[in-house]
């Protein structure tokens, strides 16, 4: 009998199985991403969309960046499951950022300020996805309704609004960090400023995962106001926007707010992707599931 080939069923794989085998798919998305970039870089260099301040090469490393999205965005389809990807976002920034100090060789206090707030955030973050992560049978609740409420263009969500178009927006959030490590400026009593900000923003969030964690554990299916989520709706979207902003405002402290002001871009696709996409859906979940959410909502800030 001619056997026919099957994509991998989720519910197969135990929690530890599932992060074997994420740990697999973001390891070759690295290769490939390492490839793609070392291939491209040279080919690009006389490119005609040369920028300042980042010259050709961040074309190549924005292809990477797209190569490995794809790759991964792939594999979700292979284990139907599209939060695959959700690591990407923590996961690939510091990587590149390092790999490109690395690469153009500069080790100034401003550039190593940025790698240390930027390992902080994406230490963090990965390890509160690590620790919510309930393994390939599980998928973030966003993608079930997208996939329930748009069946037929689901894929193409998928790609584009859910793979996609975060990889681009972080890509921008990470330009004034190239941009820095290829200028080698000096620090300023403004740049330490600015990374005390950078550190604050994933200790916000992390304050705030653990309230969160610690009200749903004592008190299920109630509305979290405690600590600071008295104080805001959103405060672990809050640190991760003001994260971003930290970042250009320590390029802002030693290159001047005039120039290349066209970075700021990255904070602010990022501040709407949350603003215009993340707070609302998550608001109208909480209103749909939780009753004292609108009476909370009427007393309390969207953010901190």
């Amino acid at each position: 009998m001619k056997k026919t080939f099957r994509l991998p069923a989720d519910k197969s794989y135990s929690r530890a199985a599932s992060f074997v085998i994420v740990a697999i798919v973001y390891v070759l998305a690295l290769a490939l991403g390492v490839l793609s970039y070392l291939w491209l870089a040279p080919v690009l260099r006389t490119s005609p969309l040369a920028v300042p301040a980042l010259g050709c090469d961040w074309l190549a490393l924005f292809v990477a960046d797209v190569i490995a999205t794809v790759f991964t965005w792939a594999c979700g389809l292979l284990w139907r499951n599209v939060s695959v990807y959700d690591p990407y976002w923590s996961v690939a920034p510091p990587l590149m950022m390092t790999a490109w100090v690395i690469w153009h060789g500069s080790w100034d206090v401003p550039t190593a300020l940025l790698l240390i707030g930027v390992w902080v955030w994406a230490i963090r973050l990965t390890y509160n996805w690590a620790i919510t992560f309930k393994g390939l049978a599980h998928e973030d609740w966003r993608y079930t309704k997208f996939r329930s409420q748009n069946q037929f263009i689901f894929q193409v969500i998928n790609f584009f609004g859910l793979n996609m178009v975060p990889t681009i927006v972080v890509f921008l959030a990470m330009l004034p960090v190239f941009a820095l490590i290829e200028s080698g400026y000096s620090a300023n009593w403004m740049t330490w400023v600015a990374f005390l900000v950078c550190l604050a923003a994933p200790t916000i969030q992390l304050i705030a995962d653990t309230q969160s964690h610690a009200f749903r554990r004592a008190h299920p299916g109630e509305v979290c106001n405690v600590g600071l989520w008295k104080h805001g709706r959103h405060p672990n979207y809050f640190g991760e926007v003001l994260m971003w902003w930290a970042v250009w405002m320590i390029y802002v402290s030693v290159a001047g707010l005039r120039e290349n002001l066209w970075l700021v871009s990255g904070a602010v696709a990022n501040t709407l992707l949350f603003l215009c996409i993340s707070i609302p859906l998550m608001e109208s979940r909480q209103l749909k599931n939780k009753p004292g959410y609108a009476e909370y909502r009427r007393h309390t800030r969207l953010f901190i």
